[in-house]
């Protein structure tokens, strides 16, 4: 890997320097050349202009005369005054040159001779042509592309020395932590020390891998030193100890089938990365595939991560140091977001996704990012032990009023009935066979059932067998729905169809009783207080409206308008400005960033519920 990082720098470093030195040098002998021809033709106006006379009145002598004042000009070689019939009236050549007259005259204009420019030009006088001028120099081509070849050859030697010494630092950056854990993770297979640790404090994507695997062989150290206290102490027991001994042995090949596992998964997206590093060092120039092997590579970092993330999560809850933030959540947006995270794997295996949720508003108290990694890690499982071509659901159904059940169903392999009630611990996996080279780290379920328990929920795996697909439910306690107002509602309140609205202003309280009013009618609504949590919240959400405040903090809200329309969903957003600003101006500035509205503050509800009702945007931008 270090040979190839360095000859990927220095490769392009020579590809770009070529490339610009040939260019450069196109356009110096262009240069070169039209100087030559300028020059020479201006010679032959000054010899055409003193010569005229003497041509005009056969003045041979004078002629010649004239012709010779190019002695003063050592690089033309010969010259000749041709007269009106086309006959050589007067000649000169520099001394030491054999002179090679043309019988007659060519045509206005110059050619390229070998090392020699030959240039004709007519002799006019009162509008009428009464001669021509040939003229032949030298032209030091040659000896221009050498001179300039030698000083490309210097430059390109000296960049190639800078960045072969660039690119060797560079690279340990990277190669230097992966042998570091491919060195540890060979030292604990082979002397079973989980003591052992990973040095090193780097940062990024590097940083986290090193900080998981140091945190995975923390764990792994804490239960078999848990598994052999228990072994100490039930040894005078020889029933127990047996089971203990037995549980011992089960976990040290569960152990075992991790590590390899680990260290089959973190392989298997290094080597496609690797390939697709070669790509760009063969194939630099091919846009094509420079944009099919930065998909790969893009593709296999993000497994990665997805590896190393599940990894953390386990270990913080296991440590204790997991917390959630607990909120009101919508389910759709909750759907949303855990369908955005594994679509594309669902996609990639060819499975079909049918969802099947309430058409009503179901709201839970929980952590929104959690909730949404739990059904994105069951989906995820389901596709991966899914055969291609098969079908993955997604049921949802309110029960009793109070919970909320969610039902993930695949048609896949199967689990085996002894296997139902184990699924869910840690490092277990329901195929472990090499045929399924996708079957993962075996930590998913484990972190599914962990989080559902935080929300005060339940999870349980159901199956007709080895190759009758599986079942998981998972049960959530729902919000009980707000009491309704004191005051009827107008029935202008009453929308007859909700929409997804994203609010962003600093104004909190501005901003939260707008949001209050929009969720009593229905709407599913986000509520965010700067510009890149709108941003984020939009690319999520993918909103039917988008109310956001001018003065956002760290982006403007003109910047956050161009952003969201950036999106995948960005155009079937309608965007209204709310701001405190309302010159001709500022309207025409918010039309410009992509804005469909401009309101001014104070906004009245009335306005948004005006802007609502206006259902005629939304269909035009989704026909």
């Amino acid at each position: 890997m270090r040979s190839k990082l360095i000859m990927m720098a220095v490769s392009t470093t020579v590809v770009a320097l070529l490339a610009a030195g040939a260019a450069m040098l196109l356009l110096d002998l262009r240069t070169f050349q039209r100087y030559w021809v300028d020059d020479l033709t201006t010679q032959a106006d000054i010899v055409a202009s003193v010569t005229a006379p003497a041509l005009s009145f056969n003045d041979v002598s004078g002629a010649t005369q004239n012709l010779r004042l190019l002695r003063l000009r050592p690089q033309i070689e010969a010259a000749a005054i041709y007269g009106a019939n086309g006959q050589r009236f007067a000649t000169y050549a520099q001394p030491g040159v054999a002179p090679d007259f043309p019988a007659r005259p060519e045509a206005p204009g110059y050619r390229v001779e070998q090392d020699e420019l030959v240039l004709y030009r007519n002799i006019v006088e009162n509008g009428e042509i009464i001669g021509s001028v040939y003229l032949r120099s030298r032209y030091g081509l040659l000896d221009r592309v050498i001179d300039y070849g030698a000083v490309l050859g210097g430059v390109l030697l000296a960049a190639l020395v800078i960045a072969a010494l660039v690119a060797s630092r560079l690279q340990s950056s990277i190669t230097r932590p992966l042998e570091a854990v491919t060195n540890v993770a060979r030292q604990v297979m082979l002397r079973r020390d989980f003591s052992l640790r990973v040095p090193g404090h780097d940062k990024g994507e590097i940083g986290v891998l090193v900080e998981a695997f140091n945190d995975m062989l923390a764990e792994i150290g804490r239960r078999s030193d848990a598994l052999q206290a228990a072994n100490r102490t039930l040894e005078h027991e020889m029933e127990v100890r047996q089971r203990a001994e037995q549980a011992l042995i089960v976990a040290d090949r569960r152990k075992d089938e991790f590590l390899a596992t680990l260290a089959h998964e973190l392989r298997n997206p290094l080597a496609p990365i690797r390939t697709g590093l070669d790509i760009l060092r063969i194939r630099s120039g091919d846009a094509q595939a420079t944009q099919r092997a930065t998909d790969i590579m893009e593709r296999q970092l993000r497994q990665m991560v997805r590896l190393v993330d599940d990894l953390l999560d386990v270990s913080r809850i296991n440590t204790g140091k997991f917390t959630i933030k607990m909120g009101r959540v919508e389910l759709k947006a909750v759907v949303n977001d855990a369908l955005e995270v594994v679509r594309s794997y669902i996609e990639l295996h060819g499975h079909e996704l049918v969802l099947d949720l309430p058409d009503r508003p179901v709201f839970l108290h929980g952590d929104a990012t959690r909730l949404a990694q739990i059904l994105s890690n069951l989906l995820n499982n389901a596709a991966k032990y899914t055969n291609r071509g098969g079908r993955v659901e997604l049921k949802g159904y309110v029960e009793d009023s109070t919970t909320l059940v969610l039902e993930v169903i695949d048609t896949g392999i199967g689990i085996a009935a002894d296997m139902l009630d184990s699924v869910f611990e840690m490092f277990v996996q329901v195929d472990s066979t090499l045929e399924r080279s996708n079957a993962g780290l075996g930590v998913g379920l484990s972190l599914a059932r962990k989080l559902v328990e935080l929300h005060g929920g339940t999870i349980t795996a159901h199956s007709e067998g080895m190759g009758h697909g599986s079942r998981f439910v998972v049960r959530l306690p729902i919000v009980v729905e707000p009491e309704p107002l004191t005051k009827p509602t107008p029935a202008a309140f009453i929308s007859t169809e909700t929409y997804r609205i994203l609010l962003a202003d600093d104004n909190v309280d501005f901003v939260n009783s707008i949001g209050a009013l929009l969720t009593a009618m229905g709407h599913s609504v986000v509520i965010t207080h700067n510009g890149p949590d709108a941003l984020a919240a939009a690319a999520r959400f993918c909103p039917d409206y988008a109310f956001l405040d001018i003065g956002l903090p760290h982006m403007s809200g003109y910047d956050l308008a161009r952003g969201i329309r950036k999106l995948s969903c960005g155009a079937m957003t309608v965007l209204i400005a709310v701001t405190g600003w309302g010159q001709e101006k500022d309207r025409q500035l918010a039309f410009e960033a992509g804005f469909d509205h401009h309101m001014v503050k104070p906004v009245r509800f009335e306005q948004i519920e005006e802007i609502l009702g206006n259902r005629s945007i939304i269909k035009k931008l989704r026909t």
